[in-house]
């Protein structure tokens, strides 16, 4: 299968090795379907509004308004003519002088004419009012949130730097600041048998040679030597997709825009590990002596002269 997110460009095919369910999405989200836990939705409503999709949010906000001003135009229905101007029993002459009441406009053709509208109609007044004042906070609460945009390569490799077998990956900053702080966390995420005869799911830290830099600005080639300290020594591509192996990425630092900490994650199951390969360079220099970056390159790779 192709690597998610588009193919990049390989100079030869490599060995495939077989599928499986990735546990980090390339959105960094968790792909385990959780079941038995109690999740009560009321309990944590405002971070699921925080993490839900935009259309959802939109969506949301619209039905709300829609069926709290159909209750509304119910609850004025009841009261009999108690709405002016309005034809009796109307419904939908009741709903709009919700929509009128609620959003404070008063045209003046529709208005209350009972003791029991007019009670309704302070009622739906401080509701619009709170209404409007918690649709405001969350959307300034999600275009706030502060979110990093960092490329990361589609493949990570296995190649050979200074004679020794080394796992390589790419990470870039797609914005034009700078990430302060910046550092990296990578970890091995692999199932093993345990003596007891059941299978358990362990983490383990893969050191790199650089794992943090005090500002991050262009790009990043991450390199984790598999010497005889390494959790990756002696194994194969066949040995980590038997093992449902992962190698999990976690980018941290701060934005120095907003000043505020910023996260991105990455993920590279097995058949996005590519052995015997090496990046694409992607500097190059001008006639005139200027440096250039070519990210049209950043997802390429070719194998290791040996292998050609």
């Amino acid at each position: 299968m192709d690597p998610p997110g588009g193919n990049p460009k390989i100079r030869s095919r490599p060995g495939s090795p077989r599928l499986y369910q990735r546990v980090v999405t390339l959105g960094g989200q968790v792909e385990f379907v959780l079941q038995g836990l109690l999740h009560p939705v009321w309990r944590d409503l405002y971070h699921l509004l925080l993490m839900m999709s935009w259309l959802g949010f939109i969506g949301l906000i619209v039905v709300l308004y829609l069926m709290v001003n159909a209750l509304f135009a119910l609850a004025y229905l009841a009261g009999g003519d108690c709405i002016a101007n309005a034809q009796p029993g109307s419904f939908p002459d009741a709903f709009f002088f919700s929509v009128q009441t609620m959003a404070t406009i008063g045209y003046g053709a529709l208005y209350p004419q009972t003791g029991y509208a007019n009670i309704l109609v302070a009622i739906e007044a401080l509701v619009g009012l709170l209404g409007v004042a918690m649709a405001t906070g969350l959307m300034f609460a999600r275009f706030s949130r502060p979110t990093a945009r960092v490329l990361f390569s589609r493949v990570a490799i296995v190649t050979r730097l200074n004679h020794v077998p080394t796992l390589m990956f790419r990470a870039a900053n797609q914005r034009g600041n700078q990430i302060l702080e910046a550092r990296l966390w990578v970890t091995l995420i692999r199932e093993e048998m345990l003596p007891e005869g059941y299978t358990m799911r362990r983490i383990y830290d893969l050191n790199l040679t650089r794992s943090h830099t005090p500002f991050f600005a262009l790009s990043w080639s991450a390199m984790h030597p598999i010497d005889p300290d390494s959790p990756l020594y002696h194994e194969t591509p066949e040995s980590l997709a038997n093992s449902n192996a992962e190698i999990l990425v976690t980018l941290t630092g701060t934005d120095e825009t907003v000043s505020q900490s910023i996260h991105a994650r990455q993920s590279y199951p097995v058949r996005n590990i590519l052995w015997n390969y090496r990046f694409v360079d992607i500097f190059s220099r001008s006639p005139d002596g200027r440096q250039y970056i070519n990210y049209t390159l950043f997802h390429d790779v070719e194998p290791l002269e040996e292998d050609r």
